[in-house]
C-alpha cells in the first residue's frame, strides 16, 4: 500500500501524520521537484516519520534536509524485514542525496572446496557451486592467499584445476616441495586423503583446538609403534598451526565469529571499518567511504552499513560496534559494544584503521590534486582534467589485435570504466586501422550523448597515431576535445617520452620530475597493461581452439574421449576412419565426418 503527499511550497506534517498507518514499512522524501531526498524504513511509520518533524536535536546535514521537504510517500509493508529489503533496493535504484550510500562492487572472497573423490582447494569470489563447500567470506584476498597456503603446507590438499588433475602422468612441482600428496598418480590413497579433507574442513570452520588434539593423538600413536617418519611428519603439521595460531595476538580464547564495526568521521570524511573474527582468529579487515555522506555522523553511518551490508551478506553469531546503543538498526541482530578487554582491543584496532584509512585516503587526494594541477598548468587547461580516458593497441605480428581504454578520475584509475575492444576487418598489423576502430566506436556514443566525454584524452602512440585521433574526433564532431598522443622516448626509456598536444605546433617534454607527467606515465603504462592482458586471452583462446571444435556432432564428451583415446589431436589427426569407429560413441558416418575435417 503506498500513501503520498501532493507537492507544495510549503509541507505540511501535521496534515500528513494524521494520515500515516502505524505499519512497518518504507518513507520517501521528496523536494519540490519530485527528486527523492531520502528513503527510510522504519518498524512503525507514524513513529518513525513523526520523529522528524515532533522532535528537535537534529544533525545540520538531516535538519537541512527536512527544510528541503515538499512531499512524502509511504509503502507499508508486512513486516520490517520486508521493509529493510525495499530500503535498500529504493536506495540502491534511487541514490538519493542525503542518504549514507555503501558501494562494494566486489564480491567477498571464499575459500572452496570441490567436490569428488579428491577435492580441490581453491580461491573463489562470485555465485556458489552446489557440488563445492565455501568457507569464508574474508575481508580480502591476503586473508584467503593465506589461509590456503597454511592449509596446503599443513594438510597437503592439491590446488589444480581439473583439466590438470585428469592428466597428470607423474607429480607437479607442488609434490616436490611438500605442498601436495600427489592424488593425481595415486601416491595417496583416496581414504587418507578424505581424513586430510575433514582436517582441512574443521580448521576452516573455526575447530582448531579439535585439529591439534586430533594430530597430537595419531602422533603419539605413530611415535609409539615406532613409525618415526610418520611421527615427525605429524610432528611438522602441528607446528604449522601452533604458530599462526599463536601470531594470531588478538585472538579469542572461544572459537567465535564476530563482525567488529567501527565508524569515524575525521578530516570531514566518514569511514567504516570491518573487521572480521572467523573461528576465533582475526582474519583482517577493510575500510568503507560511503557516497552522500557530507556533514553525516559517525552513528548515522554505523546504522546505514549495517542495514545495507547484512541485506546481502552472511550475519555472524554476534556484531560488535564501537557506538552503542544505534538508531535504526535491523531487527534480529546479535549487535552491541565490547564486553571484555578482548572485544575493547578489537574495537580499538578497527578504531586505528578506519583513522588510517581516512589519512591514506586524504594524502591519495591531495596527491591527485596536486598531479592534476600540475597536468593543467603544464597543458594550459582551463580546469583541470577531472576525467582522462587512455588508449593502446596491442598485437602479435598482427594476430589477436586489442585496444585497450582505460580511465582515471580525480586522479585516480577507475577500473569498472575500462573498455577492450576486439579489433576486426583490418589488415594484420596496421596499428592506424585499429585505432581508428577503437576511437570510433567508444566515441560515438559520446558523439549521440550516450556516455559524458572526457577532459582529456591520451592516444600512446606518436605523431602518426595522434592525427588519426584527430581525424576521428573531426568526423564525429568531437574537435573541441583535449588530446595528447604520448610518443616513446629515446630506446624506449621511461622519462624521454615526448608529447604531441593537440594545438601546439611544438612537442612538449616534461621533466622526469615534474608531478603532471608521473601522472601521465601511470594512466599510459596502465592502458599497456590493460590491452597486453586481453590481447593474451585473445591469442591463447585462438590458439587453443582444436579443429575438434568444428565438427558437427562433436561435443566435449566426445571431444574428451577421443583426445584421451589417442593422446591428443595429432593421434586423432593420425587415425584411420576404422580406428575412429572403435571409439564409444563416434558412428562411421562421424568418424568419416572427423577423418575429413582433420586430413
Amino acid at each position: 500500500m503506498t500513501n503520498s503527499t501532493q507537492a507544495s511550497a510549503a509541507f505540511d506534517s501535521r496534515e500528513f501524520l494524521a494520515t500515516l498507518t502505524e505499519a512497518p514499512g518504507v518513507y520517501r522524501m521528496l523536494d519540490a521537484d519530485r527528486a527523492v531526498l531520502y528513503v527510510g524504513k522504519a518498524k512503525n511509520l507514524k513513529k518513525r516519520v513523526s520523529s522528524y518533524f515532533n522532535k528537535g536535536g537534529h544533525s545540520p546535514r538531516i535538519a537541512l534536509m527536512l527544510q528541503q521537504v515538499a512531499a512524502m510517500e509511504v509503502t507499508a509493508t508486512r513486516s520490517e524485514a520486508e521493509a529493510l529489503i525495499l530500503e535498500n533496493t529504493l536506495i540502491k535504484k534511487l541514490t538519493p542525496k542525503y542518504n549514507i550510500l555503501f558501494r562494494d562492487d566486489k564480491s567477498y572472497p571464499y575459500i572452496g572446496l570441490s567436490g569428488g573423490e579428491f577435492p580441490r582447494l581453491f580461491y573463489h569470489r562470485g555465485a556458489f557451486e552446489k557440488k563445492s563447500q565455501y568457507f569464508g567470506p574474508f575481508p580480502n584476498g591476503l586473508a584467503v592467499r593465506e589461509s590456503i597456503q597454511l592449509i596446503q603446507k599443513t594438510f597437503l590438499l592439491r590446488t589444480c584445476e581439473e583439466s590438470v588433475f585428469a592428466n597428470r602422468s607423474r607429480p607437479c612441482l607442488m609434490h616436490q616441495i611438500k605442498r601436495c600428496k600427489a592424488p593425481c598418480v595415486g601416491f595417496v590413497s583416496q581414504q587418507d586423503y578424505a581424513a586430510d579433507v575433514r582436517l582441512a574442513e574443521m580448521f576452516l570452520r573455526g575447530r582448531h583446538s579439535e585439529v591439534i588434539e586430533g594430530l597430537t593423538r595419531l602422533m603419539e600413536a605413530a611415535a609409539t609403534e615406532l613409525r618415526f617418519e610418520e611421527a615427525a611428519a605429524l610432528r611438522d603439521q602441528i607446528r604449522s598451526l601452533q604458530a599462526v595460531l599463536h601470531r594470531q595476538y588478538v585472538s579469542s580464547t572461544k572459537d567465535a565469529d564476530v563482525d567488529i564495526i567501527a565508524a569515524v568521521v575525521e578530516r570531514g570524511s566518514l569511514c567504516v571499518n570491518l573487521a572480521m573474527v572467523r573461528g576465533g582468529l582475526h582474519l583482517g579487515d577493510r575500510a568503507y567511504f560511503p557516497q552522500a555522506a557530507a556533514e553525516a555522523e559517525a552513528g548515522e553511518g554505523l546504522a546505514a552499513f549495517v542495514a545495507q551490508h547484512y541485506a546481502e551478506q552472511p550475519v555472524p553469531a554476534r556484531l560488535i560496534l564501537n557506538l552503542y546503543p544505534v538508531e535504526d538498526l535491523p531487527e534480529g541482530l546479535n549487535a552491541g559494544g565490547p564486553k571484555n578487554e578482548m572485544e575493547r582491543a578489537w574495537v580499538e584496532m578497527a578504531l586505528t584503521n578506519a583513522r588510517l584509512a581516512v589519512q591514506a585516503r586524504w594524502q591519495a587526494k591531495a596527491r591527485s590534486s596536486g598531479r592534476l594541477t600540475a597536468l593543467q598548468e603544464a597543458l594550459d587547461l582551463a580546469e583541470p582534467p577531472r576525467r582522462i580516458e587512455c588508449f593502446d593497441i596491442s598485437h602479435t605480428m598482427g594476430e589477436g589485435t586489442v585496444a585497450s581504454c582505460v580511465v582515471c578520475v580525480d586522479g585516480a584509475m577507475k577500473k569498472g570504466d575500462y573498455r577492450r575492444f576486439n579489433i576486426e576487418g583490418i589488415q594484420p598489423g596496421d596499428d592506424y586501422a585499429a585505432m581508428r576502430q577503437a576511437l570510433t566506436r567508444r566515441y560515438e556514443k559520446v558523439a549521440t550523448g550516450e556516455t559524458a566525454a572526457p577532459d582529456l584524452v591520451l592516444i600512446d602512440g606518436g605523431k602518426g597515431q595522434h592525427r588519426v585521433a584527430r581525424e576521428v574526433f573531426a568526423e564525429l564532431g568531437l574537435d573541441h576535445l583535449a588530446s595528447i598522443g604520448v610518443a616513446k622516448g629515446e630506446d624506449r626509456k621511461p622519462g624521454l617520452e615526448t608529447l604531441f598536444v593537440h594545438g601546439r605546433s611544438m612537442p612538449l617534454q616534461l621533466g622526469m620530475d615534474h608531478a603532471g607527467f608521473h601522472l601521465i606515465q601511470e594512466i599510459r603504462d596502465e592502458a599497456h597493461r590493460f590491452a597486453i592482458v586481453g590481447h593474451r586471452a585473445r591469442r591463447a583462446k585462438a590458439r587453443g581452439r582444436s579443429k575438434l571444435e568444428d565438427v558437427a556432432g562433436v561435443g566435449p564428451a566426445r571431444r574428451k574421449k577421443l583426445l584421451a583415446q589417442f593422446g591428443g589431436l595429432d593421434g586423432v589427426k593420425a587415425a584411420t576412419i576404422e580406428d575412429l569407429c572403435r571409439v564409444d560413441g563416434i558412428s562411421r558416418r562421424l568418424a568419416e565426418e572427423i577423418h575429413k575435417t582433420l586430413r
